[in-house]
């Protein structure tokens, strides 16, 4: 009986081959193709609305934009007579997951300025700091992001249907643990128009008397078109302008 059951399983076998071979062909099709649209290049304007003492309202623009290669850059500035912002991630892509190369902060604000530079060495898992001219290394783990980069992570992982994220950021000559849950679905009136978003808030710091709470909308490929942060009498605030 088992010598008649041999060739039977062996012709089951040899005809799935094809069929598995065809289905690993559309997995990394659908794959390469998910991969394709996770990214699309893009400027947004956002008005941007500063208190600390003051009111300030300035206009900021978000870049994602692709470099040489499968290379990308993410940029945030804004400006004004008495305070600038210019915060940039240099990253690639592999399976959905951003694995940043650099990034940079300068900020001016009321006399007072900030800088650094982040090079980050996936060979050794290592992330150099450039801070007032001091570098020196620190150890990271795999999948960390930087504080810009991590907001792209957010849209993607929210494309893949999460409903709570957990982040390795690297800030400060730090390992920080950012966590964000999905809050719920809001409509909300912008410049673009009425939209459904979706509404996420990070939870790690609420402890420390921060909110911060962001709204995403699916239609526009889950573009941020509002951002809310307040902490001990200081708020910002984003809300998009114009997209394209």
């Amino acid at each position: 009986m088992r010598a008649r059951k041999i060739p039977i399983l062996l012709m089951v076998i040899f005809m799935s081959i094809p069929m598995l071979s065809l289905l690993s062909a559309k997995a990394n099709a659908t794959q390469t193709q998910t991969q394709n649209t996770f990214l699309k290049p893009y400027s947004a304007v956002y008005s941007t609305i500063w208190k600390k003492g003051i009111s300030l309202k300035v206009e900021g623009k978000q870049t994602l934009s692709k470099k040489s290669g499968d290379l990308w850059q993410f940029v945030f500035t804004a400006d004004s007579m008495i305070a600038s912002l210019n915060e940039s991630s240099t990253f690639h892509v592999r399976n959905h997951q951003i694995i940043p190369t650099s990034y940079h902060y300068k900020s001016s604000a009321l006399g007072k300025k900030r800088s650094a530079t982040l090079t980050f060495d996936w060979d050794n898992n290592l992330v150099r700091n450039d801070i007032k001219d001091k570098p020196w290394n620190l150890t990271i783990p795999l999948k960390t992001l930087d504080k810009l980069s991590v907001q792209l992570q957010v849209r993607q992982d929210l494309k893949l249907g999460k409903n709570e994220f957990d982040y390795q950021i690297a800030d400060g000559g730090y390992i920080k643990n950012w966590r964000f849950k999905r809050d719920k679905t809001e409509d909300i009136n912008t410049k673009l128009g009425r939209f459904s978003a979706i509404k996420i808030i990070r939870t790690d710091n609420l402890e420390k008397g921060k909110k911060t709470s962001f709204w995403f909308v699916p239609t526009l490929d889950y573009l941020l078109v509002k951002l809310e942060h307040q902490e001990d009498g200081e708020s910002y605030q984003l809300d998009i302008e114009s997209v394209k």
